[in-house]
């Protein structure tokens, strides 16, 4: 089965039984809106090949961990979008979730996406136990404080802001975790594979900095310009557009040189290769300007 089918049916599985029961009809139908459509799934997705890569001998807790990580990322989200963080009207090109349903709903929604990752891992834990425990405490780790996406969070709330603690838990925290949990997910240490994640996360930002600066709403799905609009600190403000792009390549010489040795190797370093590729918005590479200057 292809990564993606793996990763969708994984994930729909679990939306259902979030929605089974009991279940209060409104948060039941805000659960599946908010993790559809998927978008590029690009953390499950760097997940599940890391896993391959080192031989992927527990595809069941392979697809628990990489749908665990969707549902955290997919709840950070929505709260994300809340009035009280971005504010933002779009997500994936259709209304934020709280504005389709409510912000109480979208509160609760994010909270039973966020536990319910946790759950869909405990559960998978069959037969190999200890790497079930590990992929939980990694999860916890990178979504909480003081290193996970919380934490990042939480950044925007100071008045001095230490930028690589802020980059590295706001953004890079989820692709850390990501290169980390399908590694244990094969049976393989997580130290080593810290660096690919934290070098791909912190590549994506940068590619994050040049779409909000260079692309529209409607190619983005979301506004544009928040950057700029909340004074965040960005890629494109320090470097400018080419500057950006150059430390973009830069960074991703760097991830793909630091994948650990494993069966996979080259095959892996194909797949970051190809997604950072899809990263940069088009044209950004001939381009001097943002637009409006």
């Amino acid at each position: 089965m292809k990564i993606a089918d793996r990763i969708e049916a994984t994930m729909t599985a679990a939306i259902a039984q979030g929605q089974g029961g009991m279940a209060p009809p409104k948060l039941a139908a805000a659960l599946n809106y908010a993790v559809t459509p998927g978008g590029a799934r690009i953390r499950p997705t760097i997940l599940m090949s890391v896993a391959m890569a080192c031989g992927d001998d527990r595809p069941a807790l392979t697809n628990a961990a990489a749908t665990a990580l969707e549902l955290v990322h997919c709840a950070s989200l929505v709260h994300d979008d809340l009035p009280c963080f971005d504010d933002a009207d779009l997500r994936r090109g259709k209304p934020a979730l709280h504005r389709a349903f409510s912000e109480p709903l979208a509160v609760l929604a994010g909270d039973s996406l966020i536990i319910m990752g946790f759950h869909v891992l405990a559960r998978a834990a069959g037969d190999a136990p200890a790497r079930a425990i590990t992929l939980l405490d990694i999860l916890g780790t990178r979504t909480g404080m003081p290193f996970g996406i919380c934490a990042g969070q939480g950044w925007e709330s100071e008045s001095q802001i230490d930028l690589s603690a802020y980059h590295q838990a706001k953004t890079g925290a989820l692709f850390i975790a990501a290169t980390q949990m399908g590694a244990v997910a094969a049976g393989q240490e997580p130290e080593p594979w810290a660096e690919l994640g934290a070098r791909i996360g912190e590549a994506f930002q940068v590619a994050d900095d040049l779409r909000d600066a260079l692309c529209d709403d409607a190619t983005l799905g979301k506004p544009a310009g928040q950057d700029d609009l909340h004074g965040r600190p960005n890629a494109v403000a320090v470097y400018g557009v080419q500057g950006a792009v150059k430390r973009f390549d830069d960074i991703l010489g760097g991830a793909i040189s630091s994948i650990p040795a494993c069966p996979g190797e080259a095959a892996l370093a194909q797949m970051v290769r190809a997604y950072a590729d899809k990263l940069v918005p088009a044209g950004a590479r001939d381009r001097r300007t943002v637009p409006g200057e």
